[in-house]
């Protein structure tokens, strides 16, 4: 009598290390061991099909050994649809030349068409392709599917490196001096209301902060211009909250307030004030009404103000943008400006 209970008891042991030939031959083991009636009693204990343990059977009959480290024999499985439907890499080939980017020479190209548009491109051709098979055959053509990437800055001024070298020894012999530097500029709008801010903080489980949809403006609320001021030697901010336009008037009234409010008490007996500044916006270099109104806060303060603006295309440079934005940006993450009145 075979003992179908301990041919059970072996395999279930082995079967998860078994791959399917090792558990065919397996299987084969058992039944040639178990003699007559053989078969049916492992097909029964280990659930593998007779016509499996015959093959193994054969075998080990032959004794057959692998030549590789295949599993199945060479040949079998589903046939590549390059070969099922002939034509098929060439057609996708065809339709995404139109849409081709980058250097022919390279390795690596991309596409701005989407895999589900040129499946159905396919589709109406005559082929059947999923998405997922574009994509592979994307990446055998050498294409990937990307977005546009920001390198090209255009030609630089030669004397680009100078203008930096001028601005940090005024910088320097300002501060020598103990008169006040500071960086200066509009940090981007922000909505006011219940609107989605970026980034991710911890709270329980199943309970974001909800937000609106859209960020389309609320009229009562509005938007608001978040106006800095970094003192350089202190490396302290401040900022003024703008609740209509971001013009010249504001960026100046911003540094006068900020004059009044901390930098008369902190440079006692200064003289004259450095501002450093991007070339754009409100406090831009060709802005007429940011001299005038910087002319009319010199006389009241009569401080003598110099304004170094940075060259085009490096308003990334200037101080306040990652010694007091970035600081911002950071603890505001995840935070929807309610409202922009002190409670």
């Amino acid at each position: 009598m075979i003992d179908t209970v301990a041919i059970r008891a072996r395999f279930e042991a082995l079967a998860p290390h078994l791959n399917e030939r090792a558990r065919r031959l397996f299987a084969a083991g058992e039944a040639h061991a178990a003699g007559r009636g053989g078969i049916t009693a492992v097909c029964q204990a280990t659930g593998v099909a007779r016509s499996t343990i015959g093959r193994g059977l054969v075998e080990l009959r032959n004794g057959e050994t692998p030549s590789s480290r295949r599993i199945r024999r060479a040949g079998g499985g589903r046939k590549p649809k390059v070969r099922t439907e002939p034509g098929l890499l060439d057609t996708l080939s065809t339709l995404v030349e139109s849409a081709t980017r980058g250097d022919p020479e390279a390795a690596l190209l991309w596409v701005s068409r989407s895999q589900r548009h040129l499946a159905g491109a396919l589709a109406q051709r005559g082929f059947t392709a999923s998405q997922k098979l574009v994509g592979r055959l994307l990446r055998r053509l050498g294409f990937s599917l990307q977005a546009n990437r920001k390198t090209r800055e255009g030609t630089s001024h030669p004397d680009r490196n100078a203008q930096f070298e001028y601005i940090n020894a005024q910088i320097k012999a300002f501060q020598s001096a103990g008169q006040p530097t500071i960086s200066v500029d509009t940090k981007k709008k922000e909505l006011v209301g219940d609107f989605k801010n970026g980034g991710r903080e911890l709270r329980p489980k199943g309970d974001p902060e909800p937000v609106r949809v859209h960020d389309f403006v609320i009229p009562e609320l509005g938007k608001v211009a978040p106006y800095g001021v970094y003192d350089i030697a202190a490396n302290t901010g401040w900022i003024n909250l703008g609740i209509t336009h971001d013009t010249a008037a504001f960026a100046v009234e911003s540094i006068r307030r900020w004059w009044q409010e901390l930098g008369q008490a902190r440079y006692q007996g200064a003289q004259q004030i450095l501002l450093t500044a991007d070339c754009g916006g409100s406090n831009g270099a060709r802005v007429r009404l940011w001299k005038r109104e910087l002319q009319t806060l010199a006389d009241q303060t009569r401080l003598a103000i110099t304004v170094a603006h940075l060259p085009p295309g490096t308003s990334k440079w200037n101080r306040i943008e990652h010694r007091l934005f970035a600081f911002i940006t950071r603890n505001w993450r995840c935070k929807p400006l309610l409202t922009h009145r002190w409670k």
